[in-house]
């Protein structure tokens, strides 16, 4: 086992920004909905805002990557959270000023999603640059660890803010999360870069979509993930609720959402000091016991039975999440890994609209928990099907050394 990260200087300052951040942002979306909600009285209005983040995220995603790759990393981070902060402040006195309106909550939640397009490629990137080789696990432990933490935190804060004070206050509190955090980033210092790119950032995007199917086993694992993806959100997210409330009603889905949260916490512990020789095979495995809670969903489980396959599900998603996480850092150049890192994440939210719009239709023509059968089904060998792959099978945690 590596040295604890936290001992790095730079990486505890990364990580305090990072869990600033994250607090502010989970409390968003339970402020922006019930927000919107009460100024507009529209769900149609709530859709749009909603979208207007992710459109944007996803167009500019090839880009943040190119651009994480080509410039310093704490330095998009910092500007990229600075742009998110204003953006959410932004939103909050639209909100708090009592002069609601769609378009202007529009162009706050479209250049918030720019910024986040720019972010979320380099948040991996960065990491490997402020640890040493060694202690990557334990490096993404502690960020999934307090990743989950927030998830749990901040919806409880939201919810409490937006009961007294309103939602307005709670998006004021995300904006200034992200202006503390890019205060604390300001403050970090990378090593020289070991490529500098001098092209332009498109022709960087170019030369990263090639250097991705260069490399068997990223590109097998994401495009596997993207009909994860697909099948994932529209099952659980789309037609699960639906089933619960028929069988556990509102308060056991909310309690078994609350389970999951556990287990993937608990995941980021037990990932610290667990250490595989082959790290990302048993994330695979772990992916594909994230059908568990399809299959009783589908077969219209009791709330035990439930609950425990939802934190069997939310343990071995923690596990893939910080196999994947590094595996990408040890295994990719640092000079390409923001671009492979937002090939991955484009593939990813990419799949999301697609399992939200194909749901309903598959539900109301073959049944819901036909559909989830036959989802959990796809997932297990969707998440297995790296696994046939020569590539993917001799990787090895940590790396062999090259003679």
């Amino acid at each position: 086992m590596g040295e604890a990260p936290l001992r790095h200087r730079a990486f505890a300052i990364f990580y305090a920004g990072r869990l600033v951040s994250l607090l502010g942002s989970a409390m968003t979306p339970v402020a922006l909905s019930f927000a919107v909600l009460g100024s507009s009285h529209s769900p149609t209005d709530l859709g749009i805002v909603l979208a207007a983040g992710i459109v944007p995220l996803l167009a500019f995603l090839l880009v943040g990557g190119a651009v994480g790759d080509r410039f310093p990393r704490n330095r998009v981070l910092r500007l990229s959270n600075l742009g998110a902060g204003a953006a959410q402040l932004a939103a909050a006195a639209i909100l708090l000023t009592g002069n609601y309106s769609l378009a202007a909550l529009v162009v706050t939640e479209f250049l918030g999603g720019i910024c986040t397009a720019f972010t979320t490629p380099v948040l991996r990137g960065i990491v490997p640059q402020i640890v040493p080789a060694e202690s990557l696990r334990q490096a993404n432990s502690l960020l999934a660890t307090g990743r989950n933490i927030t998830k749990v935190a901040g919806p409880a804060v939201a919810g409490v803010l937006v009961g007294t004070v309103g939602g307005g206050w709670a998006i004021a509190a995300d904006g200034v999360s992200f202006v503390l955090a890019a205060l604390l980033y300001q403050a970090i210092t990378l090593p020289p870069a070991e490529k500098s790119e001098q092209n332009s950032v498109l022709h960087s995007v170019r030369i990263g979509w090639r250097q991705f199917w260069r490399i068997p086993w990223l590109w097998r694992v994401v495009t596997a993930f993207t009909v994860y993806n697909i099948v994932f959100t529209g099952g659980w997210l789309v037609l699960g609720p639906g089933i619960a409330q028929d069988t556990i009603g509102a308060a056991g889905w909310g309690a078994a959402l609350s389970v999951r949260a556990v287990g993937a916490l608990l995941a980021g512990l037990v990932m610290y000091r667990f250490a595989p020789k082959r790290l990302l095979p048993v994330g695979l495995v772990g992916a594909a016991l994230t059908a568990l809670p399809l299959f009783a969903l589908g077969t219209h489980a009791n709330f035990a039975v439930l609950a425990g396959t939802t934190f069997v599900a939310g343990f071995s998603a923690g596990v893939m999440g910080v196999a994947w996480d590094t595996t990408l850092q040890e295994n990719i150049p640092g000079h390409l890994l923001s671009r492979m890192a937002a090939f991955d994440d484009f593939g990813s939210y990419a799949g999301i609209p697609i399992g939200e719009l194909l749901a309903g239709p598959l539900g109301a023509a073959f049944g819901a928990p036909a559909v989830l059968l036959v989802g959990g089904f796809v997932l297990v060998a969707t998440s297995l099907s790296p696994l046939r792959s020569r590539a993917v099978r001799a990787l090895r945690h940590p790396p062999v050394p090259v003679p």
